[in-house]
């Protein structure tokens, strides 16, 4: 029934509780939701309850007490339903059950993991039994998705009560809760009216229930989006986050992106006396989204494993379509492999180079010619072998202060994307990343490593070591800078392994760092005509707090 929650008996307080709308938000990667509720009649002839329904209409916004969609998190393809709990305490009546019971029988059909978060006194009082009934539908459709293989996430939210928790609320593969939520079948107002006395108090939180086995978890909202990733992908082993994971797949990703025309910049500028050290630059058009306000930076590291043949031409229709999306883009080439044109990397070369442009790229955006940019709110953004570059250069800082790229202090920066990025060089190497470029990069039996500005020596196995330890962005966290990786779930060019190792070490390190993982393989980030690369873009403007077009 409603009302048999008591705010009294738990620490999550009212003005605390994120709305269903506001919780949905919290846990799908941006822009993803897209919600599958149609509009529902009042059709009661009870004046009370209709005005009761009305009000609760005008409060919330909503039609009924749940939501239902699909949304992605970290790439995947997720459905989620949720609880209003300021529509009528969240109760589930006949129009709301049924709406459950669409949603979860379309997640069974599209073979989609379905989240819950009820937040509910229970049934419907108003409409009596018929609303009971509605649970056993509720549960009976779950009960059908469960056996389907698939999964059932639920977090439970303060309050869940009645009905919804002796039903769809206790079904979970994984149930978790929220800190301090009231969670129990009869609430403590009616435990008082039944028996003359109040319920012992602590019972019904969620940590006690926690330590008594009955729920897996007490998770705050922060972490709950990164804990079903990480169940999903437990739950869900061996499944493609979707699109092909084959090498003709791969192959046709990276034809699409590399069959594209090459765009020209509108200006190309140097940033050192190398004929490598040069950067373009591509501007937003006249009237693109927020032009009324100087567009960030977005510094861009190619890809192609350190080696010489790829350059920065590959990410210029990439480049193109970012600034289409209102922000101006400084596409960066750097030096490369050496006199043999396969090897990965120059050292110290290539790390010199990376140092130098993001420290004087910005410079050159503040030169007249430049009318519109803002060079204060920079982004660094890099695919592969750049999405290495753009980890690494947030965190001089943590280099040690003898080495000639250390920096006293974080780059102002306002956030890194990296995408596909070879991001942690250990586990990289040992997955034999590209044919053996993080050795290459590093001088693994190279004959001429010696000079320059990061050290000498043949890369002997000391020396290599030392070399890791400062090139290795994963050895250099934390660094304080927001930073969000995106990554293909079937990529087998730099598997999603080497990605999950760098969160993982950020994680052990002190540092959040946002995972998103996208449908393909290794080149749809980059690539303008998939949705991939416009997750990119959407990221890439959220941190710099921006708005791209459309």
């Amino acid at each position: 029934m409603t009302g048999t929650h008591s705010p009294r008996a738990s620490g999550a307080s009212r003005a605390s509780r994120p709305s269903a709308r506001e919780l949905i938000e919290a846990i799908v990667d941006p822009g993803s939701w897209h919600g599958w509720d149609e509009p529902v009649e009042i059709t009661t002839d009870d004046p009370e309850y209709r005005a009761d329904l009305e009000r609760a209409r005008e409060r919330t916004g909503l039609d009924e007490s749940v939501i239902t969609g699909e949304g992605r998190i970290e790439g995947r393809r997720v459905a989620l339903v949720a609880c209003e709990f300021r529509f009528l305490a969240g109760s589930i009546g006949v129009a709301a059950g049924e709406r459950l019971v669409r949603a979860v029988e379309r997640a069974t059909a599209e073979r989609l993991p379905l989240l819950a978060a009820p937040a509910s006194g229970g049934t419907r009082m108003q409409e009596g039994t018929v609303a009971f009934l509605q649970m056993v539908k509720v549960a009976a459709a779950i009960t059908d998705h469960k056996a389907a293989g698939l999964p059932y996430l639920v977090h439970l939210r303060h309050p869940t009560t009645g009905g919804v928790l002796a039903s769809w609320g206790s079904l979970g593969h994984v149930t978790a809760a929220e800190p301090g939520a009231l969670i129990g079948f009869m609430g403590p107002r009616v435990h008082e009216a039944l028996y003359g006395e109040e319920f012992p108090p602590g019972v019904q939180n969620a940590e006690n229930l926690m330590n008594h086995g009955l729920i897996d978890a007490v998770l705050p909202l922060s972490r709950l989006s990164g804990v079903a990733a990480r169940v999903l992908r437990v739950l869900c082993a061996g499944d493609a986050v979707s699109g092909p994971a084959t090498a003709a797949g791969a192959a046709a990703e990276e034809t699409s992106v590399f069959g594209l025309t090459p765009v020209h910049p509108a200006r190309t500028a140097a940033y050192g006396e190398h004929p490598d050290q040069v950067v373009d630059f591509y501007l937003p058009p006249p009237g693109a989204a927020g032009a009324a306000r100087p567009a960030p930076l977005v510094l861009l590291f190619h890809g192609g494993a350190w080696r010489a043949p790829y350059d920065r031409r590959h990410v210029s229709p990439f480049a193109a379509f970012l600034a289409g999306r209102g922000l101006a883009v400084a596409s960066v080439e750097y030096r490369r492999g050496g006199a043999e044109p396969a090897r990965a990397g120059r050292w110290p070369e290539t790390f010199d180079d990376i140092a130098a442009a993001v420290d004087t790229v910005p410079g050159l955006a503040r030169e007249p010619g430049f009318p519109g940019v803002d060079p204060d709110r920079v982004v660094l953004t890099g695919h592969s072998a750049g999405g290495h570059a753009v980890l690494w250069a947030a965190a001089r800082h943590r280099l040690p202060s003898g080495t000639p790229w250390h920096l006293p202090s974080p780059s102002p920066l306002r956030g890194v994307v990296a995408l596909a990025p070879i991001a942690d060089l250990a586990t990289a190497r040992a997955l034999d990343v590209c044919s053996g470029a993080v050795g290459e990069l590093l001088g693994d039996g190279a004959d001429e490593c010696g000079g320059g500005s990061g050290g000498g020596g043949s890369g002997g196995g000391d020396e290599l070591t030392v070399r890791l330890g400062l090139a290795d962005p994963a050895a250099l966290l934390p660094t304080a800078v927001p930073t969000t990786l995106v990554q293909g779930g079937t990529d087998i060019d730099v598997p999603p392994a080497v990605a999950d190792a760098f969160v993982a070490a950020a994680a052990r390190a002190g540092q959040d760092v946002r995972l998103v993982r996208t449908d393909g393989g290794h080149f749809p980030p980059i690539d303008p005509t998939t949705p991939a690369a416009h997750t990119v873009a959407e990221e890439i403007a959220r941190l710099a707090g921006a708005c791209p077009a459309t």
